[in-house]
């Protein structure tokens, strides 16, 4: 029996994604430019702390807005369909007759198919929604899980470059293996990112490892420039 394959909690994926990517470039390219400006270990790790809550923060409340904007946007698309069939219902018809004859289905048929769908409103504007407009009524806790996801991912990222600097003595050592640990770390983030969505596994993987040490390599750059 044939077997196909589909990406599951896409939306998870997404978040994770999201918050694990911004989690480790950001921090890490914070530390590598305060790294060259100060001396004390203790000032990169309260700079990186703060990021840290700062930045979960601001990306949690980011996926919780971009979901309950999904979240009303559905419903207000779903309450004025309803106002369609029950005041528009010919013209409705008419744009169900039109979907079918995209797929080459008959006119007699289509007529048909509109008739019997139109007999059950709630299934008639459960098809226009998908349908006609492209959307599926969103999980009603999506905005919440998106927040927490987007959120601990970030904190779970960004602890990764931070964390040489509580083992080290000096700035420029924690730099040294931060780097290191960071570049290993988003180099298999964008493995896993790319097998998740189905993207080429190296290229993936590099493209994500690049993006990480360009944003710390200016950030070091302009705090070395600045001192």
């Amino acid at each position: 029996m044939h077997e196909e394959q589909h990406l599951e909690s896409s939306d998870f994926i997404r978040d994770v994604v999201i918050g694990m990517a911004d989690g480790l470039t950001v921090p890490f390219a914070l530390a590598a430019g305060i790294s060259n400006a100060v001396s004390d270990n203790s000032i990169v790790v309260t700079a990186g702390i703060a990021e840290i809550i700062a930045g979960a923060i601001a990306m949690g409340l980011g996926g919780y807005l971009a979901g309950k904007t999904e979240w009303d946007h559905y419903h207000s698309e779903l309450k004025r369909e309803y106002y369609e069939v029950e005041h528009m219902a010919e013209q409705e018809k008419k744009e169900i007759r039109a979907i079918f004859a995209d797929y080459g289905i008959t006119e007699e048929t289509q007529h048909r198919i509109a008739d019997e769908l139109a007999m059950d409103k709630d299934k008639w504007v459960s098809f226009m929604m998908q349908y006609e407009l492209g959307l599926q009524q969103p999980d009603p806790a999506r905005a919440r899980k998106s927040a927490l996801t987007i959120g601990i991912s970030y904190i779970v990222g960004g602890l990764i470059p931070l964390s040489p600097y509580f083992l080290t003595s000096h700035p420029q050592e924690g730099f040294k293996i931060s780097a290191l640990v960071t570049l290993i770390c988003l180099f298999v983030f964008g493995y896993f990112k790319s097998k998740a969505t189905g993207q080429p596994l190296l290229s993936g993987a590099l493209k994500v490892m690049l993006i990480g040490a360009v944003a710390a390599a200016a950030a070091y750059g302009v705090a070395r420039w600045l001192s």
